[in-house]
């Protein structure tokens, strides 16, 4: 465990994190995180970029085949 001073940067303050700490949990500079209070402790959290649709389907191996599908008569305020 380190302990860290809560120090004034500008308008805001704020913790400088010990390299150790960084290192073991593979945190990169300039990397975005969430960060939120709860029950008197802040919760810090990489944020996970969206991949791209070249991403989510980089390994598929199969066949894409459009098609029309039939979705039945409009039920509400559709545009026909």
């Amino acid at each position: 465990m380190s302990v860290v001073t809560l120090q004034k940067w500008g308008n805001s303050q704020g913790f400088r994190i010990p390299k150790t700490i960084l290192e073991s949990l593979e945190w990169q500079e300039n990397e975005q995180f969430s960060i939120a209070a709860k029950k008197n402790k802040i919760i810090i959290e990489p944020v996970q970029k969206r991949k791209t649709i070249q991403e989510l389907f980089a390994d598929y191996e199969g066949n894409c085949e459009s098609a029309e599908i039939d979705w039945g008569e409009p039920m509400g305020n559709e545009i026909c």
